[in-house]
């Protein structure tokens, strides 16, 4: 199987500017627009992701295991216990799927492609600490006028933001397929 390179495209912002809603959307409209996402979420609250403790899989990684797969009518789940694998190892293994893009929310740092979430004052800092960044979506509107004029800019509110971020994923998809 040959494994086809997915672009990889990030939704970023400090916690509750919306990044998970705006990823459902955005696997929403591509998934209606043909394209297979596949994300990659870093949980940046502090200590470990939930996991469902009675479960076998969980009493397996309890036990010793570092890693459990549980697969049934199509579904398969990975958890990896004690286990610090580093945002390219995600990548690495997400390519297995055939994904055309791969949509990381968060890992805020990294040089991919992002759209950058503001919800107040407090946040615009980020616009000159983060690099790559391709377009902004603010919760208020009176950060419009702060707005750099580098970026297109968008209201979180606004559908346009979603239907401007999944064109431009779609675009570099088609560039990386044309390259293939």
């Amino acid at each position: 199987m040959a494994l086809v390179k997915p672009f990889i495209f990030q939704v970023v912002g400090y916690q509750n500017s919306g990044k998970t809603t705006t990823i459902i959307k955005l696997i929403q409209t591509l998934t209606e627009q043909g394209l297979k996402p596949v994300t990659i979420k870093h949980h940046g609250h502090g200590g470990k992701p939930a996991v469902m403790e009675e479960k076998d899989s969980s009493l397996y990684l309890r036990s010793g295991a570092i890693a459990s797969i549980v697969e049934g009518a199509g579904r398969m789940i990975l958890q990896v216990d004690n286990l610090n694998v580093s945002l390219e190892k995600q990548l690495d293994l997400l390519k297995y799927f055939q994904a055309d893009v791969i949509l990381v929310e968060g890992y805020k740092q990294v040089n991919f492609p992002k759209l950058l979430l503001l919800r107040d004052l407090d946040d615009l800092p980020l616009l000159t600490s983060l690099n790559n960044i391709q377009a902004v979506a603010v919760w208020k509107e009176d950060l419009f006028p702060l707005m750099v004029e580098d970026y297109p800019f968008f209201s979180i509110h606004d559908t346009e933001v979603i239907n401007w971020t999944a064109n431009f994923i779609k675009d570099h998809v088609h560039r990386n397929d044309e390259k293939s």
